[in-house]
């Protein structure tokens, strides 16, 4: 008979001495997270929460927030030319640089209202604009990144069935040849209301005005190629006073909400009276005979919209004073009736006027022309002016045979010069007789606000980035 098993008494030492290479495996990792724990310094138990909570908010964010910073392409389809922009803001919403720049602006000669009939050209005409803005955006941050197309008066001049064709063209190609965030209702034609307040929104936000108060604010009048719009903070009171519009028709008042403040805005968008459409409206003024405001010598064709009108000189040549005549009938300063308080010109409200009128920046074509005229610097940014050195420019301009005003004004494109008298003068009439400002009240023409050390392109684009972003996920 066999005796029980008795278990063996086995000491520690045994026992280590046993599973020596199971401990020395096991201990090795626990000695160097002893150490580890050791030299580092030491967190209260509130910090290795918070740092598990942006750990795990920065699983869920898109690559394009992790940093911090967010793009937005903006294209500004106008009547003369199609134009890019690329801005990148940080997580306070400030412009930070791309490179020793703040934005990506890149532009092109024709606009697509100049493809009419043939919308797939018109869409192409994009291309190396979208090109160019997806080689700035980081390639991980582009499907986060909003692109907007807005179409502005020229597409509007074409009517609904061209410029729809256009635009689904457009919206094809972002959809089959870019790689950012898009959305159909991101390809539009935009009303007038919306290209003022966004331009209002550009200057404002770069002059650090955007919540303060409305009369901290200042105007902004946007002179375009195919429309001219007006935008201005007006107080609660005057808001309320703003006349009914038709069905269809722009509101007058926009309220908006920016940087913790409510504003609202006055905007109007005049289609017909930007620059290149009101030398059609200039020109139909004469009713085909010879106009005082072309140059003598010259004996051309204009064209604009798909519409030819005659542009040949009187046997005298301009006039300061016969093209002033013409301009106020184009304007249509005398024929309309005002049924408001106070109107602009043909018979539309005018805001009211008040502190956030006092200070009027003047953009897009007034600084362009006054550049080539010479009465401003081009080589500066923002220049102090009065609407009358317009017309004196203007006389300048008007005594000159077309030959003569080749040499005289070198800045001037060639096909421009048949129309600079015209120009001039239209933008004067408009100043003092349509928005009913003084010969000599001080205003600001800008073309590039300052922005912190940089300089950056005062168009409406920058006010639509800001939105896009606002409203993007």
């Amino acid at each position: 008979m066999k005796r029980p098993m008795v278990p063996r008494y086995e000491s520690l030492s045994d026992k280590i001495h046993r599973h020596r290479s199971l401990l020395l495996v096991v201990s090795i990792p626990v000695m160097l997270i002893l150490f580890v724990l050791f030299v580092m310094p030491s967190r209260s138990p509130s910090a290795v929460v918070k740092e598990y909570e942006l750990d795990n908010l920065n699983r869920k964010m898109s690559p394009a927030l992790r940093g911090g910073r967010r793009y937005a392409v903006i294209f500004d389809a106008g009547s003369s030319g199609s134009r890019v922009h690329v801005y990148c803001f940080d997580k306070n919403m400030d412009l930070v640089p791309m490179g020793k720049d703040l934005e990506l602006f890149v532009q092109i000669k024709g606009g697509l209202s100049a493809y009419a009939s043939d919308p797939q050209a018109a869409a192409n005409s994009l291309f190396p604009l979208l090109d160019k803005a997806e080689s700035v955006v980081p390639k991980d941050q582009r499907p986060t990144t909003p692109v907007r197309v807005g179409a502005t008066a020229g597409l509007r001049a074409l009517g609904v069935d061209a410029s729809d064709r256009i635009l689904d063209s457009v919206r094809d190609l972002l959809r089959d040849r870019s790689h950012l965030k898009f959305e159909d209702d991101g390809v539009t034609v935009l009303d007038g209301s919306q290209e003022g307040s966004y331009e209002w929104v550009t200057i404002n936000y770069l002059l650090g005005n955007l919540g303060k108060s409305y009369s901290d604010t200042v105007g902004v009048v946007d002179l375009g190629g195919g429309s001219v719009q007006m935008a201005y903070a007006i107080s609660k009171a005057d808001a309320a006073k703003a006349p009914r519009v038709s069905d269809g028709e722009d509101t007058y008042v926009k309220e908006m909400h920016l940087m913790n403040t409510d504003y609202h805005l006055y905007v109007h968008s005049y289609l017909k009276y930007g620059l290149l459409a009101a030398r059609a409206e200039i020109l139909k003024a004469s009713e085909d005979s010879d106009n005082a405001c072309i140059p003598k010598g010259y004996d051309g064709i204009y064209k604009y919209g798909g519409v030819n009108y005659k542009a040949s000189a009187t046997p005298s040549g301009s006039s300061l004073e016969g093209c002033r005549s013409l301009a106020l009938k184009a304007l249509k300063v005398n024929e309309s009736t005002c049924t408001h308080m106070k109107c602009t010109f043909g018979g539309i409200w005018n805001g009211g006027g008040g502190d956030g009128q006092k200070n009027l920046f003047v953009a897009s074509f007034f600084f362009d022309r006054a550049a080539e005229a010479g009465f401003i610097d081009p080589a500066q940014p923002v220049a102090t002016v009065h609407p009358g050195n317009f017309e004196e420019a203007a006389k300048r301009a008007c005594e000159l045979k077309i030959d003569d005003a080749k040499s005289t004004y070198p800045r001037v494109e060639e096909s421009n010069l048949p129309y600079l008298c015209m120009d001039l003068v239209y933008q004067y009439t408009l100043l003092v007789d349509g928005f009913a400002l003084e010969p000599w009240q001080q205003i600001t023409l800008v073309k590039q606000v300052k922005y912190r050390d940089s300089r950056v392109e005062a168009a409406w684009p920058l006010g639509s980035a800001i939105e896009a972003l606002s409203v993007s996920k």
